[in-house]
């Protein structure tokens, strides 16, 4: 498991009781037609285990289909929360392919080019040569380190960063997708 992995196992904790908490307060929207002054008031939370390629931001590898380590797991989740100065979104997606790493690793560093400049977080070297850059307050840094055979690539802003960690098995392939967007929360972006 990566540390990216284990890192969004204590983003779900904590979410999940920040969703309890909150979820007594506000609930959950979508979409609203209130006048912009009535806006500022909206909270809402949201929980899905189905993810579409627009709300990830990425591609999905042709060919690739869904992964779940264990039989009731869900290869997908879009959580969500938000109200009026604050907004953070976690959506992910495991996928699994025959194709080699390598040839996954391509495909992903080319779209999240999108985004802009692409980090390779894989190794070491990598991850320093990433962080010596000058750094602003929407500058994302390479402070996840994949196992060791592993990949991670970042790219986006600290606030909304686009993160792809491949791992080889023994088919192939396992990758994740993850979009993490935590705006109004640390960060200089405006909320969701």
């Amino acid at each position: 498991m990566t540390r990216i992995e284990g890192g969004r196992r204590r983003v779900g904790a904590l979410l999940a009781g920040t969703i309890l908490a909150v979820s007594g307060f506000a609930p959950a929207q979508t979409k609203t037609d209130k006048p912009d002054a009535q806006k500022d008031a909206d909270a809402g939370i949201r929980f899905r285990l189905q993810v579409s390629e627009k709300e990830i931001g990425l591609p999905i590898y042709p060919g690739a289909k869904p992964h779940k380590d264990n039989k009731g797991d869900s290869p997908a989740a879009n959580i969500g929360l938000w109200g009026s100065s604050f907004g953070f979104k976690l959506v992910v997606l495991k996928m699994e392919t025959p194709d080699a790493p390598a040839k996954v690793a391509a495909f992903y560093q080319k779209a999240l080019a999108k985004y802009g400049k692409v980090l390779d977080c894989t190794n070491p070297q990598a991850k320093s040569d990433a962080q010596g850059a000058k750094k602003t307050s929407s500058t994302i840094t390479c402070d996840d380190t994949p196992e060791t055979g592993a990949m991670l690539f970042k790219s986006g802003t600290r606030g909304k960063q686009h993160i792809v960690g491949i791992e080889p098995n023994s088919q192939g392939s396992v990758f994740q997708m993850v979009l993490l967007d935590t705006r109004g929360i640390d960060t200089d972006e405006h909320p969701l």
